[in-house]
């Protein structure tokens, strides 16, 4: 398992991650409201992954960081793609416990409290709690791209989840590492999280317009990417075989 990256001070329970590139107008604001969802409740960490932005948004970052001591900044040299943007921040994080939000306002930080608190109640079982999407703002092209994708994957995985594609999620961050890593690897978090034999818990989030700018993934992110990734991980979850049961043995009888 991945070590995490060393950073001065207390180590907080939570780590929020947020991927973005090129979200500059977003990056203030958003931050506003994961403090003001997690201030008083939980010791955190905000980790924001900069996935290669050729606009503002390193700037603005290091300026935030200057008087929010909270505020970690990670960054890509070059656009590697969200799936390894958050695993980048994972592998940063410092709590046991990660969310995971969109850094482009759709997700709304006001719900991370209810995921975070679902994996504490879970227990060692849950290693998953996934936001589902309800009234989304998206257009109406986009609705269907996933309206399509998600019907095939949960055909096809049988995960049991309506909406895999939602930035809104928290999970255990050793479950996270210990996942067979791929681009693309963050749109099929439960049947991967399945796939290890934890539990996960789902929980009503609801949408709304991204704060600024355009989006960063188009239909062929979408769609036909999605169809190799998705035989892929019908092919893992064909090939898992039980989990052993392990224990040392210690006494010399």
């Amino acid at each position: 398992m991945s070590e995490p990256v060393t950073h001065s001070g207390a180590t907080p329970g939570v780590s929020i991650v947020v991927p973005v590139r090129n979200e500059a107008d977003n990056v203030e604001p958003l931050i506003a409201e994961i403090a003001a969802a997690l201030d008083g409740r939980w010791a955190y960490e905000i980790i924001y992954v900069d996935d290669g932005s050729s606009d503002a948004t390193p700037q603005r970052l290091a300026a935030l960081r200057g008087r929010l001591p909270h505020l970690r900044q990670v960054r890509h040299e070059q656009s590697c793609g969200q799936s390894a943007a958050v695993r980048s921040g994972v592998r940063h994080a410092r709590g046991a416990i990660v969310a995971t939000l969109d850094g482009d306002g759709q997700n709304n930080p006001a719900f991370l409290p209810d995921l975070i608190a679902a994996i504490e109640k879970g227990g060692a079982r849950v290693g998953l709690a996934a936001g589902q999407r309800v009234g989304r703002k998206d257009t109406g092209f986009k609705k269907i791209q996933s309206r399509i994708a998600n019907t095939v994957r949960n055909g096809i995985l049988r995960d049991g989840t309506r909406d895999s594609g939602c930035g809104l999620k928290a999970f255990r961050r050793e479950v996270f590492l210990a996942l067979p890593y791929f681009d693309g690897l963050h749109r099929f978090l439960p049947a991967l999280v399945r796939r290890e034999g934890f539990d996960i818990v789902y929980v009503d989030v609801a949408d709304r317009p991204r704060l600024s700018g355009v989006s960063n993934y188009g239909f062929f992110d979408r769609l036909w990417i999605g169809i190799m990734d998705l035989a892929g991980v019908w092919w893992l979850i064909r090939r898992k075989k039980a989990t052993p049961v392990v224990s040392e043995v210690t006494s010399r009888d």
